[in-house]
C-alpha cells in the first residue's frame, strides 16, 4: 500500500457565500456529500495557492446546497474572498476503503500493465466523466485514457506489487 504520510485528498470546494452571516456554499465530492464535515482538519488552498489548516468547520444541508460555517469567518465578504478555495484533508483521516474499493490517490503512481505485459507507465490521475471513471496512464510523452470499468478494462489492482492490470490494446 502507498505511504499516505503527507498525502492529501481533495474533497470539495468553496462556491461562494450563503446569506450574510459568513456561511459558505460548498461543493462536496464525498458520498453522502454531508460526510465532508466528518473529515478534519481541512487544508484550505485558495486559487493563488496559499494554504492554511482549519479545525472545527461545521455544516448542514439546506435544500440542494451544502452550507459551511468556518470558525474564523463572520461576514459575507470574507466568504466571497474564499470562492474557488479547494478543501483537502490528510489521507490518514479517511477510513480504509472496503475490499474492492480504492481511493483514487492510492492508485496514483502505480505501474500500469496490460494483460499481455506491455508497460503503459504509471497512473497519473483519474477523473470522472459522469458515465464512468477514467484512469490516465502516462509513460513519458504518451498518455492513455482507460475507462476504469472492472473487470471489463481494469482486471486487477495489486497494491503489494504496485500494479494495475488492464485489458487494453497497446496500440490504442
Amino acid at each position: 500500500m502507498n505511504d499516505d504520510q503527507g498525502r492529501r485528498i481533495l474533497l470539495g470546494r468553496v462556491n461562494g457565500a450563503f446569506g450574510v452571516r459568513g456561511e459558505a456554499k460548498l461543493e462536496s465530492w464525498t458520498e453522502p456529500r454531508i460526510a465532508i464535515f466528518r473529515y478534519q482538519p481541512w487544508i484550505l488552498r485558495d486559487p493563488q495557492g496559499n494554504e492554511r489548516e482549519l479545525h472545527g468547520v461545521r455544516g448542514k444541508e439546506s435544500g440542494k446546497t451544502l452550507v459551511a460555517t468556518f470558525p474564523d469567518v463572520t461576514d459575507r465578504d470574507a466568504v466571497e474572498a474564499m470562492r474557488g478555495t479547494e478543501i483537502y484533508v490528510p489521507r490518514s483521516v479517511l477510513p480504509p476503503p472496503r475490499p474492492g474499493e480504492y481511493y483514487w490517490v492510492d492508485l496514483e503512481g502505480l505501474r500500469v500493465l496490460n494483460t499481455e505485459g506491455v508497460d503503459f507507465g504509471t497512473v497519473s490521475h483519474l477523473f470522472s466523466t459522469g458515465s464512468n471513471d477514467v484512469l490516465v496512464a502516462r509513460d513519458g510523452e504518451r498518455e492513455r485514457m482507460i475507462p476504469f470499468v472492472e473487470p471489463q478494462f481494469v482486471t486487477g489492482v495489486d497494491f503489494d506489487a504496485g500494479v494495475v492490470t488492464v485489458d487494453w490494446d497497446a496500440d490504442f
